[in-house]
C-alpha cells in the first residue's frame, strides 16, 4: 500500500480516504481484498475512528463492502457502475467542449498545451501512475476553463469508479492513443470545432468498451458478475 503525506490542513478522516482513494484506484489495494480497521490504523499511524469512519465514507459510494461481522472488503469492479459513470461524465464533458469551442481564455489553452507535453514525457518515461494522473488533470483543466469546477467536483466523486478501470487498463498495455486523443480534443478547441470536439471525446470515453472482454479474460477476480 502507498503512504501518501498527510497536508497541514488535512483532519485525520480525510487523510484516511485520500490515501485509501489512491490505493483503490491505482490498484494497490486490490478488488476484493479484505481490510483491516487495525491494520490500516497502524499502517497510517491513525486511531481507529478516523479509519472506521473513512471505510463507512467509500462505502458510501460503492468502493467498500462492509459486511457484519465479516469485515470490510474493497469491492469488486461493476461494469454497470462503470458505464453510468461513464455516461454521465461524457454528456456532462461534451457540454463543457461546447462552451470552450465558444471562447477559450489564452491562460486555459497554455495550461491544456502544458499538460499535454508532461503527458508525453510521462509516456516517455514509462511512468504509469503519472501519466494517468496527468490524464485526469487535463479533463480537470477542461471543467476549469468553462468556469464549471462546482460540477466538475461532483462528478469526481462518481468516476472513480471509472478510473479503476482505467487503472487496470494502462496497467495491461502501454495506451498511447489516450494522449493522441487529447492532443485532437485540443486541436478541435483550438479550431471552435464542437461537432468534432463531441465526436472525439465520444470516441475518447467509449473506448474501453472494445477492451471489456479481454479485461474480463485477464482479471476475472476484479469484476462482479456481468
Amino acid at each position: 500500500m502507498v503512504i501518501l503525506q498527510k497536508e497541514r490542513s488535512e483532519n485525520s478522516r480525510s487523510y484516511a480516504v485520500r490515501v485509501l482513494l489512491y490505493n483503490i484506484i491505482h490498484l494497490e489495494l486490490q478488488p476484493g481484498t479484505a481490510v483491516s480497521e487495525n491494520e490500516l490504523s497502524t499502517t497510517l499511524s491513525l486511531s481507529r475512528t478516523p479509519v472506521r469512519e473513512a471505510l463507512i465514507e467509500l462505502n458510501r459510494i460503492g468502493l467498500v463492502e462492509i459486511l457484519p461481522q465479516r469485515g470490510s472488503y474493497i469491492s469488486k469492479i461493476d461494469y454497470n457502475i462503470v458505464e453510468e459513470s461513464r455516461f454521465l461524465r461524457l454528456v456532462t464533458e461534451n457540454a463543457i467542449l461546447k462552451l470552450l469551442c465558444d471562447k477559450i481564455a489564452d491562460a486555459d489553452m497554455d495550461a491544456l498545451d502544458y499538460n499535454i507535453k508532461k503527458q508525453q514525457r510521462s509516456l516517455e518515461q514509462k511512468n504509469r501512475e503519472t501519466f494517468l494522473e496527468l490524464d485526469n488533470e487535463f479533463h480537470e483543466l477542461l471543467f476549469r476553463a468553462a468556469d464549471k469546477m462546482w460540477s466538475y467536483h461532483i462528478i469526481k466523486e462518481q468516476m472513480v469508479h471509472f478510473d479503476r478501470l482505467r487503472s487496470l487498463s494502462t496497467k495491461s498495455k502501454q495506451h498511447d492513443y489516450v494522449l493522441k486523443d487529447h492532443e485532437d480534443i485540443l486541436y478541435a478547441i483550438r479550431r471552435h470545432d464542437s461537432e468534432m470536439a463531441e465526436m472525439l471525446m465520444t470516441r475518447h470515453l467509449t473506448r474501453h468498451l472494445s477492451e471489456k472482454k479481454e479485461l474480463l479474460t485477464m482479471y476475472p477476480d476484479y469484476f462482479t458478475n456481468n
